[in-house]
């Protein structure tokens, strides 16, 4: 089975409006499995933030980096807002991307 591998911006979160973390990767299967499994040391290990609770899908890298670098400067409501657009009941979506191919 070949996954999809294009640029994502995502958020995970260790609960429902707990702890957020916003990352950017070419292959989000990848990246969200080694998030869940403990594979990358650091913040999400730390405070088990795992809970894939948003995404957006890019073209290109460049235009994913800068989504991601904006994100990251918006204030906690803006980025919980925007969860809740397309997430309101802050569903982990890993199912969802499982069955990218």
């Amino acid at each position: 089975m070949k996954r999809l591998v294009q640029p994502v911006v995502y958020i995970l979160a260790s609960k429902p409006w707990g702890t957020l973390y916003i990352g950017v990767t070419s292959d989000l299967v990848k990246r969200i499995f080694d998030h869940r499994s403990g594979l990358i040391p650091g913040f999400t290990a730390d405070n088990n933030v795992h809970q894939l609770v948003h995404y957006e899908v890019f073209d290109e890298m460049d235009p994913a980096i800068t989504r991601e670098k904006h994100l990251k400067k918006w204030n906690r409501a803006w980025k919980i807002e925007l969860i809740e657009k397309t997430n309101p009941e802050w569903k982990d979506l890993w199912d969802e991307i499982c069955q990218w191919t």
